[in-house]
């Protein structure tokens, strides 16, 4: 039977992830995930750890009160408090998509601009401001947080550990950023999967999930490998027509709440 062997959310788009062993799912994937963002303070363009590697050594989580707390080596801890969704609008981009969102305060772009040695602001993405999910993949009013395209990533562990076989090493599985794990399926049986149940919750699968040199960046060190290992890998048997991937997206059907160790249901 296939289970739910690990489940992570990223408070904070491209910072350390946190792992859980419960979660809500609510109607932009992970409740709390990738809803605050490092932008350039210039021009609201978005940061990830491909230009900034030591993004990843930024541990973010949400605390009891409904703030955000922010941790780093050498950093003192701050908390933020979310901000009104309409409260110091910035005008901010993240791919192809431009729109306005909140921002977090002074404070809290004094606190990353110190660790990240540049000019920079955290801004928040509240339900109200969310984006369309791209409808060539998904339907009017399905919507997404600061994650690249799509609400939810999903990885078997075979998969993971196939790669690890072919590289020739152990391989971290959060250095591929999922949400949802599965253990028990076959290697790669997810690309054939469209619908999936996991307690009360259902997921369409929409779309495979294209890898870049972000995944070459050690999660622990923030350190990236010197052989482009894992993607170089990936590259010889996962590429298509110039895309390399490796998991697949998926969007919520319905909310719920996820644990580790729930079965995992393939619909279709």
């Amino acid at each position: 039977m296939f289970h739910l062997s690990g489940l992570y959310r990223y408070p904070v788009k491209s910072t350390a992830p946190e792992p859980l062993e419960r979660a809500d799912i609510d109607c932009l994937g992970v409740a709390g995930d990738r809803r605050w963002m490092v932008v350039e303070a210039s021009t609201g363009r978005f940061l990830t750890q491909r230009l900034l590697p030591s993004m990843g050594q930024i541990v973010a989580r949400w605390i009891s009160n409904g703030c955000l707390s922010l941790d780093a080596p050498g950093m003192s801890t701050l908390e933020i408090s979310v901000p009104l969704p309409d409260e110091a609008l910035q005008g901010v981009t993240l791919w192809r998509d431009t729109f306005q969102v909140p921002e977090a305060g002074e404070e809290a772009n004094a606190w990353l601009s110190t660790f990240l040695d540049r000019p920079c602001r955290l801004v928040y993405m509240p339900e109200s401001r969310a984006r369309q999910v791209d409808t060539a993949y998904a339907s009017p009013g399905d919507y997404v947080n600061f994650a690249d395209g799509f609400p939810l990533l999903l990885i078997g562990q075979a998969s993971l550990d196939d790669l690890a076989q072919r590289v020739g090493r152990p391989l971290d599985m959060r250095r591929f950023r999922p949400n949802l794990v599965v253990e028990g399926s076959k290697a790669y049986a997810e690309d054939k999967w469209t619908h999936i149940r996991i307690g009360e919750v259902e997921f369409r699968i929409v779309k495979p999930c294209s890898r870049c040199v972000l995944i070459t960046v050690d999660p622990v060190t923030s350190v990236r490998s010197h052989d482009r290992e894992p993607l170089a890998t990936l590259k010889t048997y996962r590429e298509h027509e110039g895309a390399v991937y490796f998991g697949q997206n998926l969007i919520q059907l319905n909310p719920g709440a996820v644990n580790i160790g729930m079965p995992v249901e393939v619909l279709a």
